[in-house]
């Protein structure tokens, strides 16, 4: 069972559900680490006093917001909690949405929340409703330092807290350069449109993770060759190939690729 990271309590009107935050993530990146090419053997990454130029302990180590003429503020664990206490304790509920309103770009991170003894029910009746009227509800949560925007997801028998993005995290892409929204612009035709879309239909399909055709094949070659050099085998030098997105001048005729597209994908669900 992954670690508890914050316990509090979910509060939605007049009713207090207290919960325990789990990470619903579980990153399985691959580990290296950094070694002294001349030996191999693994490099330590040292703390020290930038001016004695000495290692300093993690017991000696606290943290230090730095004011405009370069002194420095010791902020403890207790100063963050004395901040604002009932913040720090509650998942403050500040309305419900429709679910299909809040843009993609602005899930962040997932977490499980698991209620405790008594407040089963009420946590039963938050998640239930939510399922019902189609919404999620929005919060904020102060989570180790920093107060996040969140939203609670009815997913299964669970209620999950999304945090979300502020705004301000995400870049504008006014300055990328786009097709037009016009599709006449933009050099498609309706023809064009109809057929991407028998396409899109051909290869839609109930959304499943643990499908073998969505594994993490890089991981899986990676692997491979980390093991091949390590039982002494020779690895291959990789093929050359070009960019994908390279200016080469040549006139592509979109009707007759996604027509091509349209013939592949139907014999692959014949």
């Amino acid at each position: 069972m992954p670690h508890a990271i914050w316990k509090g309590s979910i509060s939605f009107g007049l009713v207090t559900i207290p919960v325990t935050l789990y990470p619903a993530e579980e990153r399985r990146d691959l580990s290296f680490r950094m070694l002294d090419r001349r030996d191999l053997t693994p490099v330590k990454q040292l703390r020290v006093n930038a001016r004695t130029g000495k290692e300093v302990a993690w017991g000696e180590i606290v943290k230090g917001y730095e004011l405009e003429d370069g002194r420095f503020v010791v902020v403890t664990e207790e100063d963050f909690r004395a901040a604002d206490v009932e913040a720090t304790r509650t998942i403050d509920v500040l309305g419900a949405v429709c679910a299909d309103e809040i843009d993609p770009a602005y899930y962040d991170k997932p977490y499980h929340l698991e209620p405790a003894l008594s407040g089963r029910k009420a946590y039963a009746l938050l998640r239930e409703t939510l399922r019902r009227t189609k919404r999620v509800a929005l919060a904020k949560v102060v989570i180790r330092t920093r107060q996040h925007l969140a939203a609670l997801v009815p997913h299964g028998p669970l209620l999950m807290l999304e945090i979300l993005r502020y705004p301000h995290e995400l870049r504008a892409a006014d300055t990328l350069k786009l097709p037009p929204a016009d599709i006449t612009e933009a050099g498609l035709t309706e023809t064009d449109l109809a057929i991407a879309a028998q396409l899109v239909e051909i290869i839609s399909r109930p959304f499943d993770p643990s499908a073998e055709e969505y594994r993490d094949t890089y991981r899986d070659a990676v692997l491979a060759l980390i093991e091949r050099k390590a039982e002494g085998g020779a690895v291959a030098a990789p093929e050359e190939v070009p960019e994908a997105w390279a200016e080469t001048g040549e006139v592509i005729d979109i009707t007759e690729l996604l027509k091509a597209s349209l013939e592949a994908a139907r014999a692959r669900t014949s």
